[in-house]
């Protein structure tokens, strides 16, 4: 921003608070909770931009959008151009707008956060992305001449999803084969509706059909077909997105006892399966009347807020660490105490205890205290000795993490994969040790973010590229 006293009055904007759904009807209804901005506020927030010459924003996100040209363009008044300026880097823009944590990528490295709050981009990518659905405006972009090469992606969460759309925009055929009956992998099976309504999730991947792209629901790859068959089939290419939807466990006494939930089938019961709505939707699900959730993750955020919608009388946190560790988002963390959520830090369940018919009625927890640092950088968290206590539970989601699926490997012998089970991919590219097959997002890295799978596809649709030129 070339002209001072422009720069002087952008400085003066205060960050645009986003409005929220009241509170009674947070607790009792999956109704998405944040409402995104009006026309006024999206205008406001987008002139705080400074149009910095260096444009560290852009680096701090995965998939590379112009950030200070789709700003430009809300100031300028044009909204559609502005969400077509995002879709050159980003077919998911009102996804990432809602659950990227952009505090930790591209907001985090905004100039304006060294003084004071950096510029809201996840919420004005969301109004753009919004308003260019809401008003029909929604176009293909041209497409080049098919290419004739075939490219079979495995899985349909951000990462398949984002390598889908390249690969198809490059004029390349793409067909994706999704295990379950919809598309949109964690999208749709991890992230709840108040957080994420499946409707945004269904236009976004409808758009991704739009550039040619097909999709195959029901196929499980490694049973119905293997990779090699896909390659005798006429594919020439593979990229394997499956993400990490492999329950985790405790292995402590009791973990079988009723009441107890892996994080995954609470989660997709009530978010693909619409548990919360029965029985209008026949998936039902028993929450008790104190439910507590193991780790503070945002799965564990989602699980927790969703049993208090489900009418949990109290539902807590409990997690082995304190709360500076907990890897949730803060704004999630924020908005599930808002809505009653408790805390307890520095515990970790030790066994769980049932009744004679089999049902979780109490959990045994010791008390923790950190220690030196673990691989992750966090300070590891230690027992202490003669510290038990019993703590009354009639229902557990364990929400301390997920590892890959096998089921793939059983026929794929030859991908090389690491002692935690993901695949072993180049970095760069996703690059597996089996020549044309690729991978990326969670089934390389272990859980993350959906940001993070969706750069992962990206990178794995230009290496594809590359590699079908060769060919």
């Amino acid at each position: 921003m070339g002209d001072p006293e422009k720069k002087k009055a952008a400085l003066r904007i205060p960050r645009q608070k986003m409005p929220h759904l009241g509170l009674h009807l947070r607790k009792t209804t999956f109704q998405e909770v944040p409402l995104g901005y009006s026309a006024k506020q999206a205008r406001l927030e987008a002139q705080r931009c400074l149009q910095c010459k260096r444009t560290v924003c852009i680096q701090g996100c995965p998939v590379l959008i112009d950030i200070p040209a789709f700003l430009q363009l809300i100031v300028d008044g044009d909204i559609i151009g502005a969400s077509r300026k995002i879709k050159e880097a980003n077919a998911l823009p009102a996804i990432c707008g809602r659950v990227c944590p952009q505090e930790d990528q591209c907001e985090k490295t905004c100039v304006l956060a060294k003084k004071g709050e950096p510029l809201a981009i996840g919420r004005l990518e969301r109004y753009v992305a919004d308003y260019e659905r809401e008003h029909n405006a929604v176009e293909v972009p041209p497409l080049p001449p098919p290419t004739g090469k075939r490219i079979a992606v495995i899985g349909s969460g951000p990462a398949g999803l984002i390598a889908a759309s390249e690969l198809a925009l490059k004029g390349h055929d793409v067909t994706i084969f999704e295990a379950l009956h919809k598309p949109g992998g964690v999208l749709v099976y991890g992230i709840p509706e108040f957080r994420l309504p499946k409707k945004i999730v269904e236009a976004e991947i409808n758009y991704i059909q739009s550039l040619g792209v097909k999709i195959k629901t029901g196929y499980i790859i490694g049973m119905l077909y293997s990779v090699d068959e896909l390659f005798a089939q006429g594919f020439q290419a593979v990229f394997i997105g499956i993400g990490a939807g492999l329950p985790r466990f405790l292995n402590i006494p009791g973990e079988n006892l009723c009441g107890i939930f892996s994080a995954n089938e609470f989660l997709t019961r009530a978010n693909l399966m619409f548990a919360y709505d029965f029985p209008r939707a026949d998936t039902p699900i028993v929450v008790g009347k104190k439910v507590v959730v193991l780790g503070a993750g945002n799965t564990a955020m989602d699980a927790a807020r969703i049993a208090i919608r489900l009418g949990a009388d109290d539902v807590c946190i409990v997690y082995r660490r304190t709360r500076a560790e907990a890897p949730a988002r803060i704004e999630e963390i924020q908005r599930a105490e808002e809505e009653g959520l408790k805390f307890h830090f520095l515990m970790a369940p030790t066994r769980f205890i049932g009744n004679d018919d089999g049902w979780l009625r109490t959990m045994e927890c010791i008390r923790m205290e950190l220690g030196e640092p673990d691989d992750s950088g966090r300070r590891r968290p230690v027992p202490i000795p003669g510290s038990e206590f019993i703590m009354e539970v009639d229902t557990i989601v364990n929400a301390i993490g997920s590892g890959s699926n096998t089921i793939l490997f059983r026929t794929a012998s030859d991908i090389e994969r690491s002692k935690w089970g993901t695949i072993v991919a180049d970095e760069e590219t996703g690059l597996t040790s089996k020549k044309g097959v690729y991978a990326g997002g969670d089934i390389v890295t272990g859980a993350a973010t959906v940001i993070l799978a969706m750069g992962a596809g990206k990178a794995a649709a230009v290496a594809i590229d590359e590699y079908l030129a060769t060919l």
